[in-house]
């Protein structure tokens, strides 16, 4: 009897054993996937080490010349009405993106006498049985020359565009919104 009890506790102190060791590796390995991000002084050198290639060249160049310098003026004219998410007059100057550009949807505008470009983004159509609902609708019905309000949380710059890029989150005409970027869902 004793070494049928035996027989029936050894296997289960093997199993549970394994499971054990077995949580005791997923454990290890998930402390080890969370990374820590980089510090300043890692940044930095990697900064540096990325200014040394030949893109990080080309970019230290395109920043010192009169298209780059332009560029920074664009942005710093803005940058008060990101920062407090105030609204800008804008003209609309053309309805679509300078030729080559990979920025998705979007609207060449002039603000306080400067040309920016107003990127949406791509467009996410909601495909249901018998209607298609496109986000950016209403702004497909703007002209050029109509004045409009914008307000945007970032602009940013590429080498590759001699314009600013402002990103459009709120955008109105005549006093009614024609459109505002839905909040992130799920996380940062």
């Amino acid at each position: 009897m004793k070494i049928f009890i035996y027989a029936l506790i050894l296997p289960l102190v093997v199993v549970s054993g394994r499971a054990f060791v077995s949580r005791e590796i997923k454990h290890k390995a998930s402390e080890a996937a969370t990374l820590k991000p980089p510090s300043a002084t890692e940044r930095k050198g990697a900064l540096k080490k990325w200014e040394a290639t030949p893109d990080g060249m080309k970019y230290k160049k395109w920043e010192v010349s009169p298209d780059g310098k332009k560029v920074y003026a664009g942005e710093a004219k803005l940058r008060k009405h990101i920062n407090t998410f105030t609204s800008m007059d804008a003209v609309v100057t053309s309805l679509s993106l300078p030729a080559g550009s990979r920025l998705g949807f979007g609207l060449m505008v002039r603000i306080e006498g400067e040309d920016y470009i107003l990127s949406f983004g791509t467009a996410k159509a909601d495909r249901s049985f018998l209607t298609v609902n496109n986000e950016f609708q209403q702004l497909h019905k703007l002209n050029v020359n109509d004045k409009i309000r914008i307000r945007s949380h970032s602009v940013s710059h590429a080498p590759k565009y001699p314009f600013p890029i402002l990103s459009g989150d709120y955008i109105e005409r005549d006093s009614k919104i024609i459109y505002k970027r839905a909040p992130r869902q799920g996380g940062c």
